[in-house]
């Protein structure tokens, strides 16, 4: 009887008898799919970190008008509320006074962290009843 050859797997033809092994034509993918996977996945990273960033920053300029704010519903020096204001809010901040009627409104802008488009100009305002006015009222 003639010996034969065959693979370890029935006696097909074209099929390897290692457990793993594909066909030649599957070569490559994965190194493919990771060239692809991996700059969208750091890209994912970074614009999730960049969007952290920029909503830490919106608190604190809500933080720093509400400071302000306060500071200046106490009659404190014009000066003294805008150091409350920045003292709470992002580096390179702006604050603005300004009073009407009885309320003290407060506004804190400044700008994200990030290149080019991705710097963005934030803002809160927040206003108090200035204490002098609130004993009128009584």
């Amino acid at each position: 009887m003639p010996s034969s050859r065959r693979s370890g797997r029935g006696g097909r033809a074209g099929c390897s008898s290692r457990p793993g092994r594909r066909g030649g034509s599957d070569r490559g993918y994965v190194t493919a799919e990771a060239a692809v996977a991996l700059p969208a996945l750091a890209l994912f990273a970074v614009v999730l970190i960049w969007g952290l960033m920029a909503a830490a920053s919106q608190i604190q300029c809500v933080d720093a008008a509400r400071a302000g704010a306060r500071a200046a519903a106490r009659s404190e020096p014009r000066a003294a509320a805008v150091a409350a204001a920045r003292s709470a809010a992002p580096r390179g901040a702006e604050v603005a006074i300004r009073r009407e009627g009885g309320l003290v409104h407060v506004r804190v802008e400044a700008a994200t962290a990030g290149p080019g488009p991705l710097s963005v100009r934030l803002h809160a305002e927040a206003a108090a009843l200035a204490e002098d006015t609130g004993e009128a009222a009584r």
